[in-house]
């Protein structure tokens, strides 16, 4: 067996790319998922050059024609796949300043369709294409990064949470994701989560958050390295189990 294969989506800055280069370093061989081939060849060059084996692979989430190109290339070249990680995604409203986001009876549709075009349509797109390959593992990992503002549960003795229309109810319905593809997959060594990487400094967000992306990576990368006695359908945050 040759060493384990790992897709990230949007690994060209922030979280995806912190996950490369933690994946990188457990030995595994990392396509690095970018919509610019520009970011995408400079972020995988970087972390060849510290020793990494990670390659560009050219994936808009988005594009149809961009996701089979990807899957027809990682089987021609790897003939299989060990780890995704589905992690591109977006906020069509301002999260740097979350209290200047419109309130949901402002937001336009076409925001919510946004969202949710690469955050949760996208993710299905790329799920699909690649899922015939990660059958093909020992034991495959689908890893979606998901927030603790998709958790439907609200704790009344905390601050209010960002109420961001859009960016929240796509990560609820990537949650919901996560459950019906790992019900599909049970019995099968494919284990599919979502994964809360907390509140981290992130050009989503504005570079805001309070955590680094190297330590919301570790909490991705720790979903993409479950045993076989690892949780399977599961929302999972570096303190445990996050409440749907």
């Amino acid at each position: 067996m040759t060493a384990q294969i790992a897709l990230i989506t949007g690994a060209n800055k922030g979280l995806g790319f912190e996950t490369a280069r933690i994946l990188g370093r457990e030995g595994m061989t990392v396509l690095v998922g970018a919509r610019s081939a520009d970011l995408g060849e400079k972020a995988a060059a970087t972390l060849a050059e510290e020793g990494l084996d990670a390659r560009f692979v050219h994936l808009d989430v988005t594009d149809a024609a961009s996701v089979e190109a990807a899957a027809k290339r990682i089987e021609a070249e790897h003939g299989r796949l060990d780890v995704l990680v589905n992690n591109a995604g977006i906020t069509p409203t301002d999260a740097s300043d979350p209290a200047s986001s419109p309130p949901p009876s402002s937001v336009s549709p076409d925001l919510v369709r946004m969202a949710l075009e690469t955050n949760v349509v996208g993710v299905v797109a790329v799920t699909n294409a690649m899922l015939p390959l990660l059958r093909r593992s020992p034991a495959g990992r689908i890893v979606n990064v998901s927030s603790n503002l998709g958790s439907l549960t609200t704790d009344p003795s905390t601050p209010p949470r960002p109420n961001l229309l859009p960016y929240n109810t796509s990560k609820t319905a990537l949650n919901a994701l996560t459950v019906a593809y790992a019900g599909e997959l049970a019995g099968t060594p494919v284990k599919v989560n979502s994964v809360a990487p907390g509140f981290c400094a992130t050009d989503l967000n504005g570079h805001t958050g309070t955590r680094t992306p190297a330590q919301g990576a570790a909490v991705i990368a720790g979903a993409a390295v479950l045993g076989d006695d690892g949780p399977t359908g599961a929302f999972i945050s570096e303190d445990g189990p996050v409440p749907w």
